[in-house]
């Protein structure tokens, strides 16, 4: 298991690597010049070179990539353009709401997707099944930027029983939660099914009923235990998804997150914050995948056997 996460860890920071030198040039590509936007347009072409300078943008690209890879090593991700203030406050200021959406939504996808799926299974083709996989597509189907906005509609103006934006005050966390939940949830619903339905054929299924065990000790025990696996590892690559859902569902709720850190940093210019916001998103979905390979080698030793660990 040690070879196995050593392997795993090593592959992680050659991916973090790659990511970090890949958002700091597709920062570069962004049109637009944060100077002017600081400045703005009437500023002399004196201050515009001084600040230019002062920020380090008159520098070669790949000194600049060398400062920022730097930087990075020594855990310092910069200042803000626009604010001047450390982007690690920044983001420390911001991460809390966001974690707490992201584990809010996981929590009602999981609540949501798995007895769905599991029902669905059990009644296979009847209307159990149809109306559990009808919300799958539904819940596929429906982007974030479209959803956030009806469930304001009924919810908040209609109903008034939730804020309309904002995460302060009872309830701020449910709209933004279902939202970015539904669509996770779907997708669950949809796995857990298919691969409860596989299981539920296997010959230890007939084994565990013969022995008289209870329907219900054989399906929650020793089928489902069974059928997440694949559940687990989708589970894994739509946790990045979730993440960068977030962008668009913090966006429309106004969440004080760092999607909604994001996208205010795209308008600003603020090069440094985009880098790191995205540098953020994109290490926590790394991060991510190495847990549920880790938990799946955890769960599946044939896993980390089959690699010789």
């Amino acid at each position: 298991m040690l070879r196995y996460l050593i392997r795993r860890l090593a592959g992680a920071l050659v991916v973090i690597l790659g990511v970090s030198c890949l958002v700091f040039l597709l920062i570069q590509l962004v049109p637009g010049d944060p100077v002017e936007v600081m400045l703005g347009e009437s500023a002399s072409s004196a201050d515009r070179a001084a600040l230019r300078e002062q920020l380090g943008l008159n520098q070669p690209l790949p000194v600049q990539l060398w400062q920022y890879l730097s930087g990075l090593a020594r855990g310092d991700l910069g200042i803000s353009l626009f604010s001047q203030r450390p982007i690690g406050e920044l983001l420390l200021e911001r991460i809390p709401a966001t974690l707490l959406l992201t584990v809010t939504a996981l929590g009602f996808a999981l609540l949501l997707a798995v007895p769905l799926g599991v029902l669905a299974a059990l009644r296979k083709d009847s209307l159990w099944d149809t109306g559990a996989m009808a919300f799958a597509l539904f819940g596929v189907s429906i982007p974030n930027f479209w959803l956030g906005p009806l469930l304001i509609l009924l919810f908040s103006l209609w109903l008034g029983w939730f804020p309309v934006s904002g995460a302060e005050g009872p309830g701020a966390w449910v709209l933004p939660a279902l939202t970015l939940g539904t669509g996770l949830a779907a997708i669950l619903s949809r796995m857990v099914r298919g691969s409860l339905l596989e299981v539920l054929q296997e010959d230890y299924m007939r084994t565990a009923r013969a022995k008289g065990l209870s329907p219900t000790r054989v399906v929650w025990v020793h089928g489902l235990r069974n059928a997440l696996l694949p559940v687990i590892t989708l589970l894994g690559l739509q946790l990045g998804a979730l993440l960068g859902g977030a962008v668009i569902t913090e966006t429309v709720f106004s969440w004080p997150g760092i999607g909604s850190l994001t996208i205010e940093a795209i308008q600003r210019r603020d090069y440094p914050l985009v880098q790191a916001c995205v540098l953020l998103i994109s290490l926590a979905y790394v991060l991510v995948n190495l847990a549920t390979d880790l938990v799946y080698a955890w769960i599946d030793p044939r896993i980390r056997l089959g690699e010789g660990g």
